[in-house]
């Protein structure tokens, strides 16, 4: 044989290095285009209002998502493990009714936040129980307990709603740490660090991505499957639960309706940032950037005075695109392949 014929037959062979440099892989990724949009959609609000590049405005806009991504960034594990919470926002509800609750009975700040975390602790720890002991499907049920917590929350409240929170409680969701940058936008950065760390530094990260690319897979490799996704549930409820503290607290008083329609926003957030709703793939710092992507896109709109149902109706049309993009994506890209 030629050599000639033999590096003919070396090409063929080869196995193409389909990602590239590491600064091609950047270049392509999920991330790197949600962040050009984001740098867009700031520049273009800059533009359409004199008031968005105002530091107290920018600073009024992270309440927007901060709180939501909280919940996103337990949410983000807990699809890419193939599961998904839609009680989010009825535990919120309920962990503030019971904060309210006590409020009345004079419970001080200490006792408030306790509690709040440990309704969502023990949400969690109910849908937990309910998908990874018992089997059950959590898309199925996390409705019925989304009805459940947020039923719970009607039945006690009512038309009524509960005030007078001590005043020290109020900074948690209105406090600022430095100049302008509130107690929450702090939180919300510390928890977007210990999550990232959590899922893309530790063998439980690990887990989880293996759990979510094959979970009978994962169990012959000695995973403990169900431990795992019990975890998750229990990291969402406490995440739900910190919500709720920073909420009632922006709010200063609790309402069976507070939060409604967030398990929308937060699940169009984790999407958003890149994770596969089928669960196995994923990063946090796409989370972050969906974060901010959605709370300057809200704002924005909120400074042009466009009404609450346009953006309901956004951000519906937003999950749908970012879920049937990728789908859409890959047939084509199977379809020109044959």
């Amino acid at each position: 044989m030629s050599n000639g014929s033999q590096a003919a037959t070396a090409e063929k062979r080869a196995i193409p290095d389909r990602l590239g440099t590491p600064f091609k892989r950047i270049l392509a990724s999920w991330e790197t285009l949600l962040l050009g949009v984001a740098v867009a959609i700031f520049i273009f609000n800059s533009l359409a209002s004199p008031y968005f590049l105002d530091p107290y405005n920018l600073s009024d806009a992270t309440f927007n998502f901060t709180e939501k991504a909280m919940i996103a960034f337990a949410m983000a594990l807990l699809v890419i493990a193939g599961e998904i919470d839609l009680s989010v926002a009825a535990i919120i509800a309920l962990a503030s009714t019971a904060m309210g609750a006590a409020a009345q009975l004079g419970v001080g700040t200490p006792g408030l936040v306790a509690i709040g975390l440990s309704v969502g602790l023990v949400c969690g720890i109910f849908n937990g129980f309910l998908v990874s002991a018992l089997k059950l499907p959590s898309i199925v049920v996390t409705i019925g307990t989304m009805s459940l917590f947020r039923g719970i929350s009607y039945i006690v409240l009512g038309d009524k709603a509960y005030g007078n929170y001590p005043d020290s409680f109020a900074y948690f969701g209105q406090g600022y740490v430095l100049w302008v940058f509130s107690f929450e936008f702090v939180l919300f950065i510390v928890l977007a660090i210990a999550f990232a760390i959590l899922l893309h530094a530790t063998n439980f990260g690990r887990q989880v991505y293996t759990i979510g690319n094959n979970d009978f897979a994962a169990r012959f490799s000695g995973i403990p499957v169900e431990r795992v996704k019990f975890i998750l549930f229990l990291l969402t409820g406490i995440m739900s639960g910190i919500a709720a503290v920073c909420l009632t607290s922006r709010l200063g008083s609790t309402r069976p309706s507070i939060a409604l329609g967030w398990e929308l926003e937060v699940v169009t957030m984790v999407v958003l940032g890149g994770i596969s709703i089928l669960g196995g793939s994923g990063t946090i710092g796409g989370v972050v950037i969906a974060a901010f992507v959605m709370g300057l896109v809200t704002f924005g709109l909120g400074l042009l005075n466009v009404p609450g149902i346009v953006m309901s109706i956004f951000i519906g049309l937003l999950l749908i695109i970012t879920i049937a993009l990728p789908i859409v994506a890959k047939r084509i890209k199977t379809m020109s392949s044959k």
